[in-house]
């Protein structure tokens, strides 16, 4: 991929401080973008913003923010605006995950899933979409799950969070094609994330073989995609939900 495919575009990414959120900010930082990588800790962060901004020539600015406090999401939304001028790129990569079987599903914390998997997308599709009208152009790209399409055992709740991320990307994407704005969903089967692989060793063992590549993704391998549809590559792609599983058997 051409080094700075993303030459000082300017993107926001949620959920960026671990796990594949963190790869999205990296890859994106390495390809010439002003990332603005919002995280509710950021403690742990500023040597990996420092590094990354000396190493590829860029600005990686940290927001410490929770994406369901939304009174603070629309101030520093108004600040990136007023700041840079413009909002080229949204990755709404933010999300809870539970695994539990349907009798065992703890309302109180599903409208908490909820909140963060889908109430926040779309509040902050709302917010970024006003500026990229303005821009005539603009990619959100909504990171979803294999999950969201397929369904699993002992993940209902969570699929239904994500099959609502996956709906509220193809009608997100009709409405704003006509503005230039293009909305996308990644949905990543299974992921090799610390998070996923300390799971795999209690609910996941012998998953491996489910999957024709006969490995977990790489989140770097979820990080190259949302480069591309970051990217004017991508500029006539819009309303897709976009698996990478590998060849997973469901």
């Amino acid at each position: 991929m051409e080094e700075r495919l993303l030459e000082n575009k300017i993107c926001v990414v949620t959920g960026a401080s671990k796990g594949i959120g963190k790869a999205i900010a990296t890859m994106l930082a390495k390809k010439g973008a002003v990332v603005y990588a919002v995280a509710r800790d950021i403690a742990s962060l500023e040597d990996w913003s420092i590094e990354l901004s000396n190493n590829y020539n860029t600005r990686v600015i940290l927001l410490c923010l929770d994406v369901t406090d939304y009174d603070t999401v629309k101030k520093q939304i108004i600040e990136i605006k007023s700041k840079e001028g413009r909002i080229d790129v949204l990755v709404n990569n933010a999300g809870m995950v539970t695994y539990e079987m349907i009798p065992m599903i703890d309302m109180n914390r599903f409208k908490q899933m909820w909140e963060v998997n889908v109430t926040s997308v779309l509040f902050l599709t709302q917010l970024v979409s006003r500026i990229m009208s303005r821009q005539k152009k603009g990619s959100i790209i909504n990171i979803s799950s294999l999950v969201g399409e397929k369904g699993a055992s002992g993940q209902t709740a969570y699929a239904t969070t994500k099959g609502a991320v996956i709906a509220l990307t193809k009608s997100a994407a009709k409405e704003l094609a006509p503005l230039g704005i293009r909305v996308n969903a990644i949905a990543p089967g299974m992921v090799a994330t610390d998070r996923f692989l300390n799971e795999m060793e209690s609910r996941f063992k012998n998953k491996t073989d489910q999957i024709g590549m006969g490995r977990l993704a790489e989140p770097d391998e979820i990080a190259n995609l949302s480069v591309f549809l970051a990217s004017d590559a991508s500029a006539y792609i819009t309303g897709q939900i976009i698996g990478i599983d590998g060849s997973i058997v469901f």
